[in-house]
């Protein structure tokens, strides 16, 4: 196959509107996620991380910028492709990399590896396998919240190939119809697995979906980390000041595979290399260069700093330990022997 050309955006231009503090913790929390998943790709292939793997290597703006224009006390769920999500929201990375080892120190215990994260004290309420599975917990979470009248508003991270799943819909419907605090945030990578936008959506206008549903929406250039933060803070406004739900297409690219097993045949290598040249970071860090906000040596010794987070989680997922065998049948609700 060769695939359906998306040519990409032109880079992102214009002022960077943050003091360099802020500017650079963007930059850091974007390396961090870049790092990460570049060493549990090596690790994957060294068979110490086994099963599934989404990398979100290309798509950091996306979860960077709108994570940031919310609250800690707000409510995140999110996909397969949530490492990046957990390590903003303030996951610890040792943590973190012992559960994609399946070790016993991870944050489910090693039970949930990459594709189930989960943190209640930092409000992630988990990663989901399924495919827009986690659209409909989003919205019992925000109708929980509305009916408390708590402050927090739900965001729910979900990729294109979910708009096509019935719990899209029901979700969108529900959201609207009750004026819920909640944020739909879709992360619009243009392959659905390995179908491009084109082949599964009738109306490739996301935000036309959304507006089918009396919501509010807008779309974003997931590659520019300003378009995105600024079009989420607007969002977040809007939501908690209670006009209801809220629709934000990002669109983006992942430069990596769907996943460790895909081939990835459906793509242009051209198509790819034009995406990969306007990359989150290395734009950014350009910009942020350009405007006297970060000079080589800075960013230099920011980058180090993360490779020595990185290698201090793997040695401490290397140091875990595994869940003893007579613990395997524990949480399990039907007792050992039972009748189906």
């Amino acid at each position: 196959m060769t695939g359906i050309d998306h040519p990409a955006p032109q880079p992102p231009t214009g002022p960077v509107p943050y003091d360099a503090t802020f500017a650079k913790a963007l930059l850091r929390d974007m390396l961090r996620i870049r790092r990460f998943e570049e060493k549990c790709a090596e690790l994957y292939g060294a068979g110490k991380i086994r099963g599934f793997l989404h990398l979100y290597i290309g798509e950091e703006a996306a979860g960077v910028g709108a994570l940031h224009a919310l609250s800690a006390e707000d409510n995140i769920v999110a996909t397969y492709r949530e490492h990046g999500h957990a390590l903003v929201r303030g996951m610890d990375m040792g943590v973190l990399m012992a559960e994609m080892y399946g070790k016993r120190e991870g944050c489910a215990r090693g039970r949930g590896g990459s594709m189930h994260l989960f943190d209640h004290n930092h409000r992630l309420f988990g990663g989901n396998a399924i495919v827009g599975g986690g659209l409909p917990l989003a919205v019992g979470l925000a109708l929980a919240e509305k009916m408390q009248h708590s402050n927090r508003i739900t965001a729910c991270f979900f990729g294109d190939g979910a708009v096509a799943e019935g719990a899209f819909h029901e979700s969108m419907n529900l959201a609207a119809l009750w004026k819920l605090p909640l944020l739909f945030c879709c992360e619009n990578n243009l392959y659905a697995m390995g179908t491009a936008l084109e082949r599964h959506q009738a109306q490739t206008d996301l935000c036309a979906k959304a507006a089918s549903y009396a919501m509010a929406a807008q779309s974003a250039d997931g590659m520019d980390i300003v378009a995105v933060h600024e079009a989420a803070k607007d969002a977040v406004a809007r939501i908690r000041s209670g006009d209801g739900p809220g629709f934000l297409e990002l669109r983006t690219y992942r430069f990596r595979a769907h996943s460790m097993y895909d081939p990835d045949l459906y793509r242009q290598a051209a198509e790819l290399q034009a995406w990969k040249a306007i990359g989150p970071i290395h734009t950014f860090t350009a910009r942020l260069k350009a405007e006297g906000k970060l000079t080589e040596e800075a960013f230099l010794a920011l980058d180090a700093a993360v490779n020595a987070e990185v290698a201090k989680a793997e040695a401490f997922a290397d140091a875990g330990t595994w869940e003893p065998v007579d613990d395997l049948l524990k949480d399990v609700y039907a007792p050992a022997g039972a009748a189906p």
